[in-house]
């Protein structure tokens, strides 16, 4: 439920691969011995967080393949995960490979999304368990899921560093309209995705985003 009267900041392939380049270039380098440890408060390892992260890049933009979206729940792919606990997944990262061929994965995940939301028709629509969205919201999911599961993954290594204060601007503008931006745009989406809680807000337990397309409710 966007709220009118709000300035536009559009959401685009370039700032699904700026936000992808962001977690790789953060997450590089990381010891492979430490991707088996818990991300952050998630119950998922590093290794299985950031699994999912090239999961729902990938399956956000599988959507905008069909001819009509809108008319299809999911694509039906095979659903599966590798313990009882860890997260359901269509693909899965080649342990051979190590963390940068994890790495490299869902940088091709995030540049099939970048070029597909780019590409496809502006007014097209898919399914969503939030409510329909256009490209430009599904861009602005796969950018929040790629900002917030990098913090989760590297909470705790000394390597990490805050995403371009933009690139949070944006995604909370298109997606979380109930949210007012305290202290800085990357702080205010750690809140608005219950990661921590401020003097002023308390951490929420229950929290989503609205992907209906501007200007609809």
């Amino acid at each position: 439920m966007p709220q009118l009267g709000e300035p536009h900041m559009p959401v685009s392939g370039q700032h699904v691969r700026q936000a992808v380049a962001y977690c790789v270039d953060v997450l590089e380098g990381v010891p492979a011995a430490q991707w088996h440890d818990r991300a952050g408060g998630l119950e998922w390892t590093r290794w299985e967080t950031l699994e999912h992260l090239a999961d729902d890049l990938l399956t956000y933009a599988l959507r905008f393949g069909l001819a009509q979206p809108i008319a299809v729940p999911r694509v039906p792919l095979r659903i599966s995960s590798d313990r009882p606990d860890g997260p359901a997944n269509v693909i899965f990262g080649d342990r051979e490979a190590g963390p940068r061929g994890l790495l490299t994965v869902v940088e091709a995940c995030g540049g099939l999304l970048a070029a597909i939301v780019d590409t496809a028709d502006a007014t097209t629509l898919a399914p969503h368990v939030f409510g329909a969205s256009d490209p430009e919201g599904f861009a602005a999911m796969g950018i929040v899921e790629t900002l917030v599961h990098t913090h989760d993954i590297a909470q705790s290594l000394s390597r990490f560093s805050e995403p371009p204060q933009d690139l949070s601007e944006r995604v909370l503008t298109r997606l979380f309209p109930d949210v007012s931006v305290i202290d800085t745009p990357w702080s205010t989406l750690l809140w608005a995705t219950g990661r921590i809680e401020t003097p002023d807000r308390p951490r929420r337990t229950n929290w989503r985003w609205y992907g209906a397309p501007l200007g609809r409710s």
